[in-house]
């Protein structure tokens, strides 16, 4: 009888986070349970078990239904991008404001601060808790004309715009491009059969949504990243108890080196002729017409609604001023 107890006690110290029952997960991957996204978020559901906490994985290839389904109660938590969970946290949800992370060490600086407990409060927001935030890659201008090489070459053309994305919309006016309203399971379609001339994407699209149909002989891939793309794992705040939940945030993070492997390869596999590269000279212009609109987007001002959270567009200023101290917003007077 003793055995048994020290045997039922060393299981309950060995899975401190047990869940009474598995915790439903609809998981978005456009490519549905054979894609990247999903067997990353299977890699991490599989070391959560190792913590005692089950996730039954469920998976969509329309992002709007597993978010609709979340909604509905019918899952405990949804994996999507953060382009669909913003509405569930603000703050997270502003990492990938449009031009706030140039690199991938000032992505790798952010998502490592977010992990950390310090960080746990900011993970909840209205009823629902942030359990894990995973990169997906940087957006990039993927258009049909190579020509179509500066912010002004953009006025005129139509862009495929995912209709929810409001600061996509207010950008994309910016420039006096043409939105073409979009969604995640048609924008590729547009592009590949010409009915936009531009669309914006993690570079995994360039295969996986045949893109390059799109590009044809005469386009390409502008070399800027416009955004950094993550997939973010989002449930009721009672889901997991909150030392499960900073757990699961530190499993998500420890899968940062295994999730930049695969998006670098899907960058290096791009043929170099298809990229567009930038001048340096033309870096900073654009840098300082994001940061613009970043601040419009952060107050609600010039016609734009209140999108991005003020606390991560300052984290995400003092990231890029660590890194790059000599650029002019480092002294700017309105520096976010």
């Amino acid at each position: 009888m003793i055995r048994k107890s020290l045997a039922a006690l060393s299981l309950v110290a060995a899975a401190p986070f047990a869940s009474a029952e598995p915790i439903k997960m609809c998981v978005f991957d456009v490519i549905g349970a054979n894609g990247d996204m999903f067997n990353m978020v299977k890699d991490y559901a599989l070391e959560m078990k190792a913590h005692g906490v089950d996730f039954d994985l469920r998976p969509y290839t329309d992002e709007g239904v597993a978010v609709g389904d979340f909604n509905s109660g019918q899952c405990d938590a949804v994996a999507a991008t953060d382009l669909r969970t913003r509405p569930f946290n603000k703050f997270t949800g502003s990492i990938s404001a449009v031009g706030a992370l140039p690199t991938y060490g000032d992505l790798k600086t952010v998502l490592a601060t977010l992990a950390t407990p310090k960080a746990a409060p900011l993970m909840k927001d209205n009823g629902y808790e942030v359990l894990g935030i995973v990169p997906v890659g940087a957006g990039y201008l993927f258009v049909n004309d190579r020509s179509i090489d500066t912010a002004g070459e953009l006025a005129g053309k139509r862009m495929a715009t995912l209709d929810y994305q409001k600061d996509a919309i207010h950008m994309v006016n910016h420039v006096k491009a043409t939105v073409v309203p979009s969604d995640i399971t048609n924008f590729a379609g547009k592009f590949n059969n010409g009915s936009v001339d531009a669309a914006y994407a993690p570079a995994f699209a360039y295969e996986a949504l045949e893109l390059y149909k799109g590009i044809g002989d005469n386009g390409g891939i502008v070399d800027y990243p416009l955004a950094q793309l993550t997939i973010q794992v989002i449930a009721r705040d009672d889901a997991l108890s909150d030392e499960a939940a900073q757990k699961s945030r530190e499993v998500a993070w420890g899968m940062y080196g295994q999730a930049m492997d695969l998006i670098q390869g899907q960058e290096a596999a791009i043929p170099e002729e298809k990229w567009i590269r930038i001048p340096e000279k033309d870096i900073q212009g654009y840098q300082e017409m994001f940061r613009e609109n970043r601040l419009q987007l952060r107050d609600g001002s010039h016609g734009a609604d209140k999108v991005y959270h003020p606390k991560m567009m300052s984290l995400l200023s003092k990231i890029r001023c660590s890194s790059n101290p000599s650029a002019s917003e480092c002294t700017a007077s309105d520096r976010e």
